[in-house]
């Protein structure tokens, strides 16, 4: 069948885009692992067959405790979109922790937007609760770090990211939220069990979750509203109790032809270490720095090449234990 260009680019879009997924009853399947280290497992949370699929590192031996790190796709995507995305597998790898890449219901987690276009949104779907059972999950199968756990995700995922800094506080080590920002349903609600050590990457040229917030949208399509990037910043900042007055340094410029520059803003002296970093992509879009470049720049704007965001969140999360 062939497409009209539009109607082609509108499927494609839709398909990628924002960012939404329930509670525990664990009927778990045992997949054993292949030869690269993948897993796919599922258990029941809420009467709701959930999916996640793992990477386990060649390193990995029962006797260690292993971190976890939990990356959660963005809106119309799923856990393999994600590990495609983001490539942390690689780096799994490369310093010996696990990762889990979990599929949303409909491919869409619910972040506290409250949209009625998403099942998980509309039907108010546990995915905080699926998270945490995905985490007893895997600590039944594994021997994992629980205090070494952490999340991070994009878009839609960046959203939930959040939303679980704000519930699970007491069982994450830090958050990593990248092209997302706080759903501003979420904001009165949010009350952290204890400072999270935050890391956000946004890019400053964002066509689909602006920079100064307002609506998320597609095209015309508003899909609910987030408070802008440096609020969000704000917001972790004062829960955190960190000095307001950021170190503010530039990434080097090792891609002049990327048509972006990164501005690295660091909140120290916090509250039990938990201090917090923004990344701002300036000429960056809907993109995952050091990733690829997924739908055309004229979609979702430029992908930075100054920065390769996930070691710099693995290099954050490192730093940190609960």
């Amino acid at each position: 069948m062939v497409f009209k260009p539009k109607l082609a680019t509108l499927a494609v879009l839709g398909c990628i885009f924002i960012i939404h997924a329930m509670s525990t009853s664990c009927a778990r399947s045992r997949i054993p692992a292949d030869r690269t280290g993948r897993v796919s497992k599922s258990l029941t949370h809420q009467g709701l067959q959930r999916d996640y699929h793992l990477y386990i590192p060649s390193s990995y031996r029962h006797s260690a405790a292993t971190p976890l790190v939990i990356a959660l796709h963005g809106g119309g995507g799923n856990g393999p979109k994600m590990e495609k995305l983001s490539r942390l597998s690689l780096l799994a790898d490369q310093y010996g922790f696990i990762v889990a890449y979990p599929d949303a219901v409909e491919h869409h987690w619910n972040d506290g937007r409250g949209l009625s276009k998403y099942r998980s949104q509309r039907e108010k779907i546990d995915d905080v609760g699926f998270i945490s059972g995905m985490m007893d999950a895997i600590a039944g199968d594994y021997h994992m770090d629980a205090k070494r756990v952490y999340v991070t995700g994009a878009s839609n995922g960046a959203m939930m990211s959040l939303r679980l800094g704000c519930e699970l506080a007491d069982r994450i080590a830090a958050i990593a939220p990248v092209i997302g920002s706080m759903p501003e349903n979420l904001v009165a609600q949010c009350a952290p069990a204890r400072p999270l050590p935050l890391i956000m990457i946004n890019g400053t040229e964002d066509p689909l979750v602006p920079w100064e917030g307002g609506y998320v949208h597609v095209f015309r399509k508003k899909l609910g509203k987030i408070i802008s990037v440096q609020q969000t910043i704000d917001f972790w900042v004062a829960r955190n109790g960190c000095s307001p007055n950021p170190q503010i340094s530039m990434v080097p410029d090792t891609e002049p032809d990327d048509g972006t520059r990164v501005q690295k803003s660091a909140y120290l002296q916090c509250t039990d270490g938990a201090g917090v970093v923004l990344y701002a992509i300036k000429g960056g879009g809907h993109t995952w720095p050091g990733g690829y470049q997924y739908l055309p720049k004229f979609l979702i704007g430029a992908t930075s090449r100054d920065l390769n965001a996930s070691e710099t969140i693995w290099n954050f999360f490192h730093g940190h234990s609960r």
